[in-house]
């Protein structure tokens, strides 16, 4: 076996464990063969973008006869990124230990440094989202009231069959010209509280509900009013009282670096009387865009025409968002909890700076969540290392890289690596940031997360035949065989679940319009139902599951496990995707089963594609 002389992520190696706060103090030790004839070792470290400096490391102590133990402390008064590696003297010549797979160190020059990040000390994240469970609502499919709908512009195609397939009729150019609406509103989610508490939910988050005239909202058309299929401000601050009564805090989709043409700061359309940015020079919305020859010709979000791109360093523009009266402190005072924000990566540094304090003076406990699809803590956009998570900015993320671990074990079967890739967030971000992480499987911009495992991922369509969903009944038991199994895990690992909007329920469908169907009320799989309950029971019952620890214990052959732990607590979660029963032999005797297979001293039987629950006596 190779020798290993650092793994970043063994505390006897490096501690604490994963990130730290400014001036907080970490010790590392590299264990090193006493045949090597090693007289000086260094780490050497180099602030990102900044300077680089070495400290020298102690010999500290002999373990056994072949190996040898070096030192250092190391305390980093500022945050950001740090990246290192280490310089070891020795009878043959200088030698480095540098970082392969799994953060593991070796002799090597030819490897990456490790990271380290250093957030503000001053860095928190709101308690009351820790420990829950997440509620994604495209707002039109939900719940519709049946309320009287008022001041809906007469252009809408307003749909009588709840349930009914989504219009998806392209122009011979491929674009979407038609918007049809089902009607879900506030006033329906309101309803629909109890089911939502049944489920463990704490926190709803809405996609957009500003005006705006498509279905799915992401064209802003006025940030001061809700749409008026929605129903009313009252409406939105009724439903968020409720939910309050009921510990459900309510978190907003802030749609930033982009408005719709058809609105009232650009108005391409003409639809408002007043002058839009399209419309005149001197409109007060002019410098908010980005013009080539006025007006035609303009920056849009991805090139697609109907979203301009806003300027969204323009202090006027950052005024009326992130002011004293902006718009994030507006809804914060309706009642809002928190923002989600879309597109976060394309959201400069200026603009989030502002965000946060606007945010955080408003409603100190609000949350802040961003839409970052990669490892958030050392992401290049702008030119620049992003600082996301440092403090200044979000209080977490869209756990992207959880959901793809998560599907691509459930549709593989492959283990290997599993619990390293979860450790590699874990270890890259503020804890707090874990704590609150959004562990979704699926959101609008996927397809159905039972439409995938049911397929074995082979959903996929041409952009004007787009796959729909419709599975056999076959094709759905197996589907939500595998969501069971996924859930249990997604429920379990470090993070906050989110369910998307009749993921529980069993619903399917494939790509956009076909994963915003409508919730299937009085059709819904209730054996579906009750699992999710269960899974949100337990992590009501059990702290742990808000800021535990997490230990990896295996992860080969089709199987993964590992444990969480903490106040006084260990609970383990065993997931089997082979496609038959397996013994599994347990670390140690003393634990029970809370859900799935059975427990008989070290031996755990677990059915195929199942995953099981214990907790230690």
């Amino acid at each position: 076996m190779e020798f290993i002389p650092y793994n970043s992520r063994l505390t006897y190696h490096k501690y604490p464990f994963g990130a730290l706060r400014e001036g907080e103090e970490t010790v590392i030790r590299i264990v090193l063969p006493r045949g090597l004839g090693c007289f000086r070792a260094a780490l050497e470290v180099t602030a990102d973008g900044g300077e680089s400096f070495a400290i020298p490391m102690v010999w500290d102590c002999m373990q056994g006869s072949d190996e040898e133990w070096w030192k250092v402390s190391f305390i980093p008064e500022k945050e950001g990124i740090y990246w290192y590696r280490f310089t070891v003297e020795c009878r043959e010549g200088t030698k480095q230990i540098t970082r392969f797979e799994n953060s593991t160190g070796r002799l090597s020059s030819d490897g990456a440094d490790f990271q380290l990040t250093v957030y503000s000390k001053s860095f928190s994240t709101p308690d009351w989202i820790k420990g829950s469970v997440i509620y994604q609502i495209f707002p039109d499919r939900f719940c519709n009231s049946g309320k009287a709908k008022r001041g809906v512009p007469k252009d809408r195609i307003l749909r009588s069959d709840w349930g009914g397939e989504p219009l998806w009729e392209p122009d011979k150019d491929g674009r979407i010209t038609k918007q049809d609406y089902f009607g879900g509103d506030f006033k329906g989610i309101e309803q629909k509280l109890d089911y939502l508490e049944s489920l463990g939910v704490g926190c709803i988050y809405l996609n957009p509900v500003f005006e705006a005239h498509t279905n799915h909202r992401y064209d802003t058309a006025n940030y001061e009013k809700v749409d008026s299929l929605l129903g009313s401000a009252k409406d939105f601050s009724d439903l968020c009282k409720s939910a309050k009564s009921k510990n459900i805090g309510i978190v907003l989709d802030g749609v930033f670096s982009h408005t719709g043409a058809d609105s009232i700061y650009f108005n391409k359309n003409g639809r408002y009387k007043n002058d839009g940015a399209y419309n005149s020079r001197q409109s007060p919305y002019f410098d908010w865009y980005k013009f080539g020859k006025y007006p035609d010709e303009y920056s849009s979000w991805w090139g697609v025409d109907i979203l301009p791109e806003v300027d969204e360093e323009n202090d006027g523009y950052i005024e009326y968002i992130a002011g004293e009266k902006g718009i994030l402190r507006k809804w914060l005072k309706a009642g809002a909890s928190g923002w989600r924000l879309d597109v976060a990566d394309e959201l400069p540094d200026k603009f989030l700076d502002a965000l946060r304090k606007a945010v955080k003076a408003e409603k100190t406990d609000a949350f802040i969540l961003g839409e970052v699809w990669e490892d958030a803590s050392n992401k290049i956009s702008y030119g620049s290392r992003r600082r996301y998570l440092l403090g200044a900015q979000l209080d977490s993320v869209m756990n992207y890289p959880f959901a793809c671990y998560l599907i691509d074990f459930a549709i593989t079967g492959e283990a290997e690596g599993f619990n390293d890739k979860i450790l590699e967030i874990c270890e890259n971000y503020p804890k707090d940031a874990v704590d609150c992480l959004m562990n979704h499987i699926g959101t609008h911009d996927t397809c159905r997360v039972l439409s995938r495992l049911a397929t074995l991922g082979n959903y996929y369509g041409t952009h004007l035949n787009r796959y729909k969903g419709g599975l056999t009944g076959e094709q759905s038991d197996y589907g939500k065989r595998l969501l069971r199994l996924v859930s249990v895990m997604q429920f379990t690992l470090p993070g906050v679940p989110c369910i998307y909007y009749g993921d529980e329920a069993g619903l399917d469908g494939g790509e956009d319009p076909y994963n915003r169907g409508c919730y299937p009320w009085g059709k819904e799989d209730e054996e579906l139902i009750e699992h999710y309950r269960f899974l949100g029971r337990l992590r009501k019952e059990h702290k742990l599951f808000a800021d535990g620890e997490f230990v990896p214990v295996s992860a080969v052959m089709g199987c993964v496990a590992y444990e969480r732990r903490g106040d006084g607590e260990r609970i383990m979660t065993v997931a089997n995707r082979n496609s038959h029963p397996i013994v599994y032999i347990l670390p140690e005797e003393g634990f029970d089963a809370l859900t799935g297979g059975t427990v008989n001293g070290r031996e755990l039987y677990l059915d195929r594609e199942t995953a099981a629950i214990l907790i230690k006596k």
